[in-house]
């Protein structure tokens, strides 16, 4: 079943109300806060990579306060341990029986602040719940629920007592990208209202957790040609075979650009993804999953310059196939 385009228009209409909120707190970055949203709603994680001072965690939290859920930030350092994150089963001996008490991440939307800042073994505390949707404790499995997302950030400097992302985790967040210096009438206004200290507090809920689960199936029902699929298989293959590429676009990955697309279709108000689509969301879906070699950084070839030269080989469609 194909999504109506009145279904495919109200999305529009709700995609852009929510975009609008945001942006009262993370002024002049439209294109990150759709990004986002798009993540949200293709039941992904993000992970938001820049210098300190940018607004990555004011982008998580307006996000948060936006949706009628509940949500959680836990602040990433060298001594948290899995159970702070996951929750750890207690006995009570008034009971006389074990009671589980839940971490942080069973809630709505997850901040992870500065998720590189932890141990290895914390960092894996999120694999199974970003992937299943669970955490399993003493045996036992719990889902968290739905809407659930992770917006991990970290900073790519200041690098001393920090613990690189494991290539197996990167591949875990549906998109990453960076919120960048805001431009000059972005910083005049901020300057102007710099009595406000924090800007996400001025974002209420708009949407009920319930309506974002509603827009995730309706994003799932976006038409996808069988052009737009042998196109991003395509990259894929050509990803592999690219000079100094180490490691290609995984099959993950292949349906990450997929999930992302139709939602980014239907925030556009259509009901089937155009190649365009796949060429905008290009380098959030693909930057951190292609792995360089060593001859590329000493040669200054960046992960970008090699999704542009990707894009370059491979012709997107022209006609559709079905």
């Amino acid at each position: 079943m194909t999504i109506s385009p009145e279904q495919a228009a109200w999305f529009r209409q709700t995609f852009d109300l929510l975009t609008d909120n945001i942006e009262r707190a993370v002024l002049g970055k439209r294109h990150v806060v759709r990004l986002t949203l798009t993540c949200l709603l293709s039941e992904g994680h993000m992970l938001l990579e820049d210098f300190p001072g940018t607004g990555k965690t004011m982008l998580a939290r307006a996000l948060a306060n936006t949706v009628q859920g509940s949500h959680a930030r836990i602040q990433f350092t060298p001594d948290l341990l899995p159970a702070d994150v996951t929750g750890v089963t207690v006995y009570d001996q008034h009971q006389g029986s074990f009671e589980f008490h839940a971490g942080p991440i069973f809630h709505s939307i997850v901040l992870a602040d500065e998720i590189n800042r932890a141990s290895p073994k914390t960092q894996s505390a999120l694999l199974e719940v970003m992937e299943e949707g669970r955490v399993t404790v003493d045996g036992v499995s719990r889902p968290v629920g739905r809407p659930f997302m992770v917006i991990a950030t970290q900073n790519p400097i200041e690098q001393a007592g920090t613990y690189r992302l494991p290539e197996a985790q990167l591949d875990r967040f549906l998109m990453k990208t960076s919120v960048g210096y805001p431009d000059r009438d972005a910083t005049v206004e901020l300057l102007v209202n710099a009595k406000v200290r924090d800007r996400a507090s001025l974002v209420t809920p708009v949407i009920t957790s319930e309506a974002i689960s509603q827009m995730s199936g309706l994003a799932d029902d976006v038409y996808v040609d069988p052009a737009v699929v042998g196109y991003v298989a395509e990259l894929a293959e050509e990803s592999r075979r690219q000079p100094h590429v180490k490691l290609g676009l995984s099959a993950r990955g292949c349906l990450a650009f997929i999930r992302v697309a139709k939602t980014w279709a239907a925030a556009d108000g259509r009901d089937h993804v155009l190649p365009d689509d796949v060429r905008v969301l290009a380098e959030p879906v693909l930057c951190h999953r292609l792995l360089l070699d060593a001859e590329a950084q000493f040669s200054g070839i960046t992960v970008e310059t090699v999704i542009g030269r990707l894009l370059d080989s491979v012709a997107p469609p022209t006609d559709r196939v079905a």
